[in-house]
């Protein structure tokens, strides 16, 4: 038998490139293992989002070397954001020599033919494309590895060049994928049992704008989708806040299968700091699209993307920061320090913030959103209300986990058999941004 190991970092774009990667391995015959010493084929997917992300993908490479040497003919790869850097194959090849395999984002397609020419020839291979026919990636197979989340994508790349990311410049800009081969795909994961579709982009909000008469706008994809029969929901990611139109919301509003959930990053309440992070939006104008969004959407939920300690960052600008936390009222934020990321503009702006005043401000950040988690949790306590079971509990055992309708996680007691199914669920307790609750009917 022949098996592989994948390592994946980073995003949810490059947790399903490993499902394809995967699918891939699979129809030449390989197995996935959870020992990476049993492994004939290990892929590091990588990250370049930070340099701290980079710092720990190079250690854990590293720890491959005695490995390869005691198993010579263990092919070790490696792919995504971070090989796709100007400069960084050469230097990964110098750095790991062992390494027998190195492409880019925009060669993934192609990794088959890679591998069997590596192993047919003993030749390492380093291929970096700038651009390529993303029909190919769409058309790779696919090992769905999400549990009953059948990940979609609907377009790739990214135009707005936010001065801290380094995405535009690895994943190219933005491409659309046509709506018909989108519903194809869709139909067939609900065919193969799937029951929640997430849509995915970089910024899915500007679908469509490469070719507005060819692709049509991301309402319409939403509203097609949401036509398909079947019992099932519908998620979507990333939305930046300064392309989410009202007519995207009417479409949620008149669903019931798009969850009323929605994920905004802000980055930061400040005016100064989001022009410095080149975000195309105000702190006025993000509160006025919540303000529409809760008109429209009455009981939709949100979360958000805060970057604590950009360079400038005063402890003024930091309060517009929690200001926006407090007037918004998340139910889930994902916080980060800023950390510099070269080849970004943001690496050159002057007035980095010291350390210790990253590490205080997160604190506080931290501290302000379990106090608003924690009052938006207890509202639902005593409500029924519709879940998902999405999995069993990791940690608590003869109990499952699934969402709500507006995304938040509830656990409950049950074993796998449950999973996939859609339950009426009374909510019994909160803590932070988790719910418990116990079945009182059940729906399929």
């Amino acid at each position: 038998m022949k098996y592989y190991y994948i390592l994946t970092y980073g995003c949810q774009m490059n947790v399903h490139e490993s499902e394809k990667l995967a699918g891939i391995l699979e129809s030449q015959g390989y197995l996935c293992t959870e020992n990476k010493e049993e492994a004939d084929v290990v892929v590091f997917n990588t990250c370049a989002i930070r340099e701290t992300a980079e710092q720990k993908i190079m250690g854990n490479i590293g720890e491959f070397k005695g490995l390869k040497k005691k198993k010579p003919n263990m092919i070790i790869a490696i792919c995504g954001c971070m090989s796709q850097q100007k400069n960084y194959p050469e230097m990964l090849k110098a750095k790991f020599p062992f390494i027998d395999i190195i492409f880019g984002t925009h060669n993934i397609s192609e990794f088959g033919s890679y591998l069997i020419k590596r192993l047919e020839t003993g030749k390492k291979i380093i291929e970096i494309s700038e651009t390529e026919n993303i029909s190919n990636r769409d058309n790779m197979p696919k090992k769905r590895t999400s549990g009953i989340n059948a990940w979609i994508n609907i377009m790739y790349g990214c135009n707005n060049f936010c001065s801290y990311c380094i995405v535009p410049y690895v994943r190219g800009r933005e491409v659309s994928r046509p709506k018909e081969e989108i519903i194809c795909e869709i139909k067939k994961a609900l065919s193969d049992g799937f029951k929640e579709i997430t849509l995915l982009g970089q910024n899915v909000n500007s679908y469509g704008n490469d070719d507005r008469e060819k692709f049509g706008t991301f309402a319409e994809l939403l509203s097609d989708v949401d036509k398909i029969d079947g019992k099932f929901r519908i998620k979507f990611m990333t939305s930046h806040p300064k392309d989410l139109t009202d007519d995207v919301l009417d479409v949620i509003a008149k669903s019931n299968k798009i969850i009323h959930y929605l994920h905004l990053p802000i980055q930061s309440g400040s005016n100064n700091i989001l022009k410095l992070m080149n975000r195309h939006y105000t702190k006025e104008s993000y509160l006025n699209l919540i303000d529409r969004a809760k008109r429209i959407v009455p009981d939709a939920e949100f979360s958000s993307d805060i970057i604590v300690g950009f360079p400038g960052e005063t402890e003024e600008d930091f309060s517009e920061t929690l200001d926006v936390v407090k007037k918004v009222g998340y139910q889930q934020l994902f916080t980060y320090i800023y950390s510099k990321r070269k080849g970004t503009v943001a690496e050159k702006l002057e007035n980095q913030v010291p350390i210790a005043i990253k590490k205080d401000r997160i604190k506080r950040l931290i501290s302000l959103e379990q106090e608003m988690a924690s009052k938006i949790s207890d509202k639902y306590v005593g409500e029924i209300v519709e879940v998902l079971i999405e999995d069993v509990h990791p940690k608590k055992q003869g109990y499952v986990v699934g969402d709500t309708f507006f995304g938040k996680t509830v656990s409950i007691k049950g074993d796998a058999s449950l999973v996939g199914s859609f339950k009426m669920v009374k909510i019994t307790s909160s803590k932070l941004t988790t719910l418990s609750g116990e079945i009182v009917e059940e729906i399929c």
